[in-house]
């Protein structure tokens, strides 16, 4: 007869260790359970809101203090989950503003960047949301403590960019405007302007543009000098919407939203 645990009994050992993510290959594993009975093991631990599966194959456990919400919190579990779909990853947009301390209202979703498309999570009442990025392994970031190890977060400069190049992200240009002038402060001008070779010319110009707006010239005026050696051309604040005003002559970009911050 196996000396192995049952799966339950397993599962809390875990929990005691620290540990709140394991894989199905690693539950038949290490308790000595065929497929079949380790499905059935894991089945029920999932009816007892015992864990959670944010993915096929990949689980968390979740301890009692979480079982009315049906799920930890996702930084308990993001890095593990990222690693087990091998996508390189940050948090990102107003998750990664909020770690940062710019948190004019906490996001609903947790918003991370990926490198390829990649569906919404549910788990209970947490909400993963991914947005997609090639570059998001050579953008900068910055490992962040959590509960339960450590998760890559965007780097306020990072932030920045990504707030004006996904503003459906960002709810919208006046929330990101608004959520830019309270991260400015953590946002370090000469990694803002190492940035721009790396994004779009269009975002040098709307970030430029926002931070302008919101009174930062500081960190604007360096991106304004870069900008200057590559000839922009005329673009709308508001990317797809009709542009019908006159552009602004520093930043070439053309107001076809109003912007309301709250300051």
């Amino acid at each position: 007869m196996s000396s192995r645990p049952a799966l339950a009994r397993w599962v809390e050992q875990l929990q005691s260790q620290g540990r709140y993510t394991f894989t199905r290959g690693e539950a038949e594993a290490k308790t000595d359970r065929s497929f079949v009975a380790a499905q059935s093991a894991l089945r029920r631990l999932k009816e007892q809101s015992r864990i959670v599966c944010p993915r096929r194959g990949f689980y968390v456990v979740v301890p009692p203090e979480y079982r009315t919400a049906g799920s930890p919190p996702a930084s308990w579990f993001i890095d593990d989950l990222m690693r087990f779909l091998k996508q390189p990853y940050y948090v990102g947009l107003l998750s990664a503003a909020a770690i940062h301390g710019a948190a004019h209202e906490q996001p609903m979703v947790f918003q991370v960047m990926t490198s390829k498309p990649t569906r919404e999570i549910r788990v209970g009442r947490v909400v993963l949301r991914f947005s997609m990025n090639r570059k998001v392994e050579q953008m900068p970031r910055v490992d962040v403590r959590t509960e339960t190890g450590s998760m890559r977060v965007a780097t306020p400069e990072t932030t920045a960019f990504d707030l004006v190049r996904y503003p459906a992200g960002a709810g919208h240009l006046s929330n990101a405007a608004t959520v830019l002038a309270e991260l400015a402060e953590r946002v370090d001008v000469d990694a803002l302007a190492a940035l721009a070779p790396l994004v779009r010319i269009p975002d040098v110009q709307r970030l430029g543009y926002l931070l302008e707006t919101v009174g930062e010239h500081r960190l604007a005026r360096p991106l304004a000098e870069w900008l200057h050696t590559r000839s922009p051309r005329v673009v709308p604040l508001r990317p797809g919407s009709l542009a019908e005003a006159a552009p602004d002559r520093r930043w070439r970009v053309i107001p076809n939203e109003k912007l309301e911050m709250e300051l």
